[in-house]
């Protein structure tokens, strides 16, 4: 039986499992809008508990799931990256995506691809995944920089509409970037 980590170590990043303390920092985090730009909905404070609360079960569920990102000698709580499973069907299922949120004041400054690229080794060398997924709205110039950054490639015929948003939503278009494992 696999063992999984209670947590993955960078340089500068602690990816832990989510702790009651993350909860408040993470509402405050999914109401602000330049956070929320590119999602459908800022979440309120219930939905962002039932967020963690799924996050934690996949963990339960899978042996992987979204981590809690802390900054060594810096932030307790930056926000999260991590390993999930979409929840909807679409031409790239089954997959396994990768996928990022941090507070604003922790934009540039390589969190988020730090986390992603350990995150990656995780997935490829701890659980032996093939390949791992991730998706945006085109206009997320912020996080497809990250996924090229950790060598993720897009091919624009694999685009897609996200089915749990409805025709005509703005945000319905996505791109997919993929990684094989090396």
């Amino acid at each position: 039986m696999m063992t999984i980590p209670s947590e993955i170590r960078t340089e500068r990043l602690r990816l832990r499992r989510w702790l009651p303390a993350d909860r408040e920092p993470f509402a405050a985090l999914n109401a602000d809008p330049r956070i929320t730009e590119f999602l459908p909905t800022v979440l309120s404070r219930e939905g962002s508990d039932a967020f963690i609360a799924r996050a934690e079960a996949h963990f339960v569920e899978r042996g992987f799931g979204l981590w809690a990102i802390e900054i060594i000698d810096g932030a307790a709580f930056a926000g999260f990256v991590g390993l999930s499973t979409p929840r909807f069907d679409a031409h790239f299922q089954p997959s396994v995506e990768i996928g990022w949120r941090l507070g604003a004041e922790h934009w540039g400054r390589g969190v988020a691809t730090e986390g992603a690229r350990a995150t990656l080794a995780f997935g490829f060398e701890v659980l032996g995944l093939r390949e791992i997924v991730s998706f945006t709205v085109p206009s997320n110039v912020r996080s497809r920089r990250v996924m090229e950054k950790i060598g993720m490639t897009h091919d624009p015929a694999d685009d897609f509409d996200h089915p749990l948003l409805p025709e005509g939503h703005p945000l319905r278009p996505h791109v997919l970037y993929r990684i094989a494992r090396p």
